[in-house]
């Protein structure tokens, strides 16, 4: 690791046009154009943020959510759909790799996606949110442990997570043990229930992102929506829902190996973009004194039982036609377990 050059990422604080899909895709090239004129090897972009975190279903009965959902589905993104391609266009014309967040549609179902896009415009990452979290059940299905990726680059091992699954320590685990050196932390806005719900707010989202950074000994850009007044006026028609969703909720920030902020936050209300250099020799200094998952790990006291196979939803009827077995004679039990 020491032999890398430091290379210098950049992580988004921005709100979508909110439940527009084409405009936010142009936003965002806009917001990855402006990281590759600042010299950024990579952007890092927040949960869902293409088409917008659904918001609506926190504010008021599930059925008063579901009025949105047409509008939502329709700006959800498709892959390999033009609006996809654009985004891949956009990473291989400015030569950087893109952590995108989105709303995928596949088949008739959402999904909490993101993507890892190369500097040539190829994903090398596509995964789905394993457990949406409460109200997000009401809108997203589930993604399986194929989705739980890290991948190799020129500029180190990169992988991502959404918002609340850096809670589950298994998953978190299942990441450490890929060997990350950058890790997209991809967080909603965190205005929502100010006040009202401590587990929800800044403090906690910063605390999370922190100990990931610390137990990984890996650089954590976490990205971060703004609640935008615009999103108040579409969303919030009654004081009650202006109360649960104020304006603002940004606390984007990046993280270095021991847990330390690495830049300046902007104002929770502001957008931009934030940098920091990859020290890579600050990596391995940091893995020396605790590899969760290498040396300081205890496998003859406790291991982690990962299912990676894909959850296919249809199989082909060929896939359980019993093959029988070889000719011969069977094998005695010691034969066919040593341990027994």
């Amino acid at each position: 690791m020491a032999s890398k050059p430091d290379v210098k990422v950049a992580c988004v604080q921005a709100a979508p046009f909110y439940f527009d899909l084409d405009r936010s895709i142009e936003k965002g090239i806009g917001l990855i154009e402006e990281a590759a004129r600042n010299g950024a090897r990579l952007i890092a972009f927040p949960e869902v943020w293409l088409p917008g975190y659904p918001f609506f279903f926190w504010l008021g009965a599930p059925i008063e959510g579901l009025a949105h959902i047409p509008g939502y589905r329709d700006n959800s993104l498709v892959i390999g759909s033009e609006q996809d391609l654009a985004l891949r266009r956009a990473a291989a014309d400015n030569g950087i790799f893109v952590c995108m967040g989105y709303s995928e549609l596949s088949g008739s179902s959402l999904y909490m996606g993101q993507m890892l896009l190369s500097p040539q415009g190829e994903p090398r990452i596509l995964r789905r949110k394993l457990k949406p979290t409460l109200a997000e059940r009401c809108v997203f299905g589930e993604g399986d442990g194929s989705h739980l990726q890290v991948a190799e680059t020129e500029i180190g091992r990169v992988g991502a997570l959404n918002c609340w699954e850096h809670l589950q320590p298994l998953l978190k685990y299942a990441m450490y043990a890929q060997n990350e050196a950058i890790h997209v932390a991809a967080w909603p806005c965190l205005s929502l229930y100010k006040g009202k719900s401590y587990a929800l707010g800044p403090e906690m989202t910063w605390a999370t992102s922190q100990i990931y950074a610390l137990e990984g000994q890996c650089y954590v850009l976490a990205a971060t929506q703004v609640a935008t007044p615009e999103l108040v006026a579409m969303l919030c028609d009654t004081p009650l829902r202006r109360e649960l969703l104020p304006i603002g909720g940004g606390c984007s920030m990046i993280f270095g190996p021991d847990g330390a902020p690495l830049c300046e936050p902007i104002p929770e209300d502001r957008e931009g973009i934030l940098y920091a250099e990859v020290d890579f020799a600050a990596i391995g200094i940091a893995k020396t004194a605790a590899d969760p998952a290498g040396h300081y790990a205890r496998p003859d006291v406790a291991r982690l039982l990962l299912n990676t196979t894909p959850a296919h939803r249809i199989l082909p009827a060929d896939a359980f036609v019993h093959t029988p077995p070889a000719a011969g004679p069977r094998p005695t039990c010691e034969e066919a377990d040593p341990d027994a």
